[in-house]
C-alpha cells in the first residue's frame, strides 16, 4: 500500500520460529478462500430454491457448516498471527538489549537510550496491529480473490473480465494515498523518539534544571514536542480516513459495474438466478479483504516503521553461504599492552589518530589532555568497549578484537569518572560482579569506605536511592573504589579521573585508596592533580587524538574534566 514493503524477510532470519506462524497463516487463507466461494454457492442455492418456492435443505446445511467452518478459520488466524506478534515482539526486545550489552557505551550517549528504550517498548507494541490485523487480510487479499475469480470465470465469465480489471485499482489507489500516509507516519515516529529521549535526558538532569531555574522552562520544551507529536499524529489519520474513503468507493464503484450488467442480463433471461446470486454474493468478496487490508494497512504503519528501526539496529546477519561472523574466544592473560597503529574514528570526528604505544606489567601510567581530546577513548580500547578503525590492540600479544573480552575484563579492575550505583542496598552495589562472600569489610577499609558506612543509619543495608541518592560524590566514588578492591584477581587498574568533582577531605582519601590500588598493578588512569600524577611512572598527553610522552610529571600541566 505504501513504498513500505508490506513484509520484510529479515524478519524471518531473526525470528525463524514465524516462519512455522507464516506456513500456517497461509494454509488458513487458502481454505478461507475455498470456503468463501463454497459457501456463496451455496447460499445462491439456497436463495433461487427459496425463489421457486422450496427448500433445500442440503444447501442450507451446507451453507451453515461453511458459516461455522470460516468463523473457526478466523479464530485459527487471530491465534496464529498474535503468537507470531509475541514470539517477535519478546525476540527483538531480547536482541535489542543484548546488542546494547555488546556495544561502547558511547553510543546509548545523547537521545539514543531514550530512542532506543520507546523503540523496545512503544515502539515493537505498534507490531500487534501488523500481525493480528494487516498480515492476515494480506495473505486474504491474495487468496480470495484468486479463488473468486476462478468460480466467476466459469459462471459468468463478463463479470470475471469486469473483476480482474477492476480488482487492480484498489491496491493502485491504496498506494497513491499510502505513499503521504508513510511520510506522515515515519515524521510522527522520529517525534516521539525525539520526545522520550528529551525526556529522560530531562529526568536524568532534573536536579541540575532545578538548581538553575530552568526545570520550568524544559517543562514547556516537552509540552511543544508533545503538541507537534499529536499534530503529526492527528495529520495521519487524517490521511488514513481519506485512504479508507477513497477505498470504498473505488470498490463501490466496481462492484455496480458488475452488478448492474448482471441485473440487466437477468431482467432479459440471460442469466440464470442462481448464477445471477452467485455473481453478486462473490464479487463484493472479492474487494472485501483488499479493502481491509488497506485500512489495516494504516493503523501497522508505526509498528512497520519500529520494525525496520529495530532490524536496522541490529548486527547484520551474513547472508546465505556467506560464513558467520567470528566471536571472540581468545584467552588473554596478563601481560605487556601494545597499541600498535590504533585510529579510532566516530561519525563525526577522529578521537584517536596512529597511536602506539606500549604498557609493560606494573607500570603506571597518567594520561592528560582536555577536554574531549580522547582520553576515555584510550581508557575504552583496553575495556574493549571501543574497536579501533585501524590497527590492533594487543595484550600478551593476543589482538582484543579475537578475544572473549568477557574474561578479559574479569582481570580489569575498572573505576569510572562517574560511577553509577543503583537502586538497592550499599552492600549490593559494592558486591556488584564480586562473589557472594567477598570480604566487604576488606574492601571498605581499604577504600576508605568503613567510616563512610559506619555512619549510615542502617550500615551496608541502608537503601540507596537511583545513581546512588543520598550520597555525596566522595562517597560514591568511595564505593567505585572498594568494587575495583574486591576484584582481587584483577592484574589491570583502568581509573578515569576518581578524584573529579570532590572536596578537598574526599580527594585525599581517594587518592591515598587508589594509590593502595595500584600497588602491584598495571595501571592506566586519568588523572590532573598532582597526587596522582606524583605515583605515574609515565605520563602520556592526549590532545586531537594525538598521543605524546611527557617526560616526567610536571606540577603545571592543563587541566581538563571528561575525555
Amino acid at each position: 500500500m505504501s513504498r513500505r514493503r508490506p513484509f520484510d524477510p529479515r524478519l524471518l532470519r531473526r525470528v525463524p520460529a514465524t516462519r512455522r506462524h507464516f506456513v500456517v497463516l497461509g494454509l488458513c487463507g487458502v481454505a478461507t478462500a475455498v470456503v468463501v466461494v463454497l459457501q456463496a454457492t451455496a447460499l445462491a442455492a439456497v436463495l433461487a430454491a427459496g425463489a421457486g418456492g422450496r427448500l433445500d435443505r442440503t444447501a442450507l446445511g451446507l451453507f451453515v457448516g461453511l458459516v461455522a467452518a470460516r468463523a473457526v478459520l478466523a479464530w485459527a488466524q487471530g491465534a496464529v498471527t498474535a503468537w507470531s506478534a509475541a514470539a517477535v515482539k519478546q525476540a527483538l526486545r531480547v536482541e535489542l538489549l543484548g546488542s546494547v550489552t555488546r556495544r561502547d557505551p558511547a553510543w546509548l550517549a545523547g537521545q539514543r537510550g531514550g530512542s532506543l528504550a520507546t523503540l523496545a517498548g512503544r515502539g515493537l507494541d505498534g507490531l500487534d496491529a501488523y500481525f493480528t490485523g494487516y498480515l492476515p487480510q494480506l495473505v486474504l487479499g491474495v487468496t480470495i480473490p484468486i479463488a473468486v475469480l476462478a468460480r466467476l470465470v466459469f459462471a459468468d465469465w463478463t463479470s470475471a473480465l469486469i473483476v480482474a480489471v477492476t480488482i487492480p485499482l484498489i491496491p493502485i489507489f491504496g498506494a497513491l494515498v499510502g505513499w503521504q500516509a508513510q511520510v506522515a507516519t515515519e515524521r510522527q515516529w522520529r517525534r516521539l523518539s525525539r520526545l522520550g529521549g528529551h525526556f529522560l535526558d530531562m529526568l536524568s538532569g532534573l536536579p541540575t534544571l532545578r538548581a538553575f531555574g530552568r526545570a520550568q522552562a524544559q517543562v514547556d520544551v516537552v509540552r511543544r514536542m508533545a503538541d507537534a507529536h499529536r499534530a503529526a499524529t492527528m495529520r495521519t489519520l487524517r490521511i488514513a480516513f481519506l485512504s479508507a474513503l477513497v477505498l470504498e468507493l473505488v470498490a463501490t464503484i466496481s462492484v455496480a459495474l458488475v452488478a448492474v450488467p448482471v441485473g440487466l442480463r437477468l431482467l432479459s433471461g440471460g442469466l440464470t438466478l442462481q448464477v445471477a446470486l452467485l455473481v453478486l454474493l462473490l464479487t463484493p468478496e472479492a474487494y472485501l479483504p483488499l479493502r481491509a487490508a488497506g485500512s489495516k494497512f494504516h493503523a501497522s504503519l508505526e509498528g512497520l516503521t519500529a520494525l525496520d528501526d529495530a532490524l536496522s539496529a541490529l548486527p547484520d546477519e551474513p547472508a546465505p553461504g556467506e560464513p558467520a561472523p567470528s566471536v571472540g574466544t581468545a584467552v588473554v592473560r596478563p601481560g605487556p599492552i601494545v597499541l600498535s597503529g590504533v585510529t579510532v574514528e566516530y561519525e563525526r570526528t577522529t578521537a584517536l589518530r596512529d597511536v602506539t604505544l606500549t604498557i609493560q606489567p606494573g607500570e603506571r601510567v597518567a594520561i592528560v589532555g582536555p577536554s574531549g581530546a580522547g582520553k576515555s577513548t584510550l581508557l575504552g580500547l583496553l575495556l574493549g568497549f571501543v574497536r579501533p578503525t585501524a590497527g590492533q590492540v594487543l595484550v600478551s600479544g593476543v589482538d582484543l578484537a579475537t578475544a572473549d573480552l568477557d574474561a578479559w575484563r574479569r582481570t580489569v579492575a575498572w573505576v569510572p569518572q562517574r560511577a553509577h550505583l543503583f537502586a538497592g542496598t550499599v552492600a549490593d552495589n559494592v558486591r556488584l560482579g564480586a562473589p557472594a562472600d567477598a570480604d566487604l569489610a576488606r574492601a571498605a577499609a581499604a577504600a576508605a569506605l568503613d567510616e563512610v558506612v559506619d555512619a549510615l543509619p542502617e550500615g551496608w543495608q541502608t537503601m540507596l536511592g537511583e545513581r546512588g541518592y543520598g550520597l555525596s560524590s566522595g562517597q560514591r566514588q568511595r564505593i567505585a573504589l572498594a568494587r575495583a578492591f574486591l576484584r582481587d584477581q584483577a592484574a589491570l587498574v583502568l581509573l578515569d579521573e576518581p578524584t573529579a568533582r570532590l572536596d578537598a577531605a574526599s580527594e585525599a582519601a581517594v587518592v591515598d585508596a587508589t594509590i593502595s590500588l595500584l600497588e602491584g598493578r598495571t595501571g592506566v588512569f586519568v588523572a590532573h592533580r598532582p597526587a596522582l600524577l606524583a605515583a605515574a611512572d609515565r605520563v602520556l598527553r592526549v590532545e586531537d587524538g594525538v598521543v605524546t610522552e611527557i617526560l616526567r610529571p610536571a606540577p603545571a600541566l592543563p587541566t581538563g574534566v571528561g575525555g
